[in-house]
């Protein structure tokens, strides 16, 4: 066998080992769970969160809010700063950072727990 099909081999080799191991595994649905949870955060943030805030400075939607710097002109676009977006963007990422503190902070007790109990 060539030293070419033999390190072929290998690397294939090396492929299945990888995709077959835990961690693989593991990142993948870590993946998958995470895109669910940001569709769960983004709807908790603008069908739970905004709306009630947005009707106490005035019957205000977030996302509506925004700076026109161009008006829209035949094709061209309207240009505008939509920092109403900004503002719900920063309040998902606030509600997912405090998600995974939290978690990380159980995980670590847990971890902890079963330290001591060995």
């Amino acid at each position: 066998m060539s030293e070419v099909k033999r390190r072929k081999k290998g690397i294939i080799q090396e492929f299945k080992e990888f995709a077959v191991q835990g961690n693989a595994i593991d990142l993948a649905v870590g993946v998958i769970i995470g895109a669910a949870f940001n569709k769960i955060v983004q709807s908790i943030v603008n069908d739970l969160l905004m709306p009630p805030i947005g009707l106490a400075i005035g019957g205000v939607n977030f996302k509506d809010l925004q700076v026109v710097l161009k008006v829209a002109e035949g094709e061209a676009a309207e240009v505008a700063i939509r920092y109403g977006q900004f503002v719900n963007t920063i309040v998902e990422f606030i509600i997912i950072a405090l998600s995974v503190f939290v978690v990380i902070k159980v995980m670590n007790k847990l971890i902890a727990r079963e330290a001591e109990e060995s």
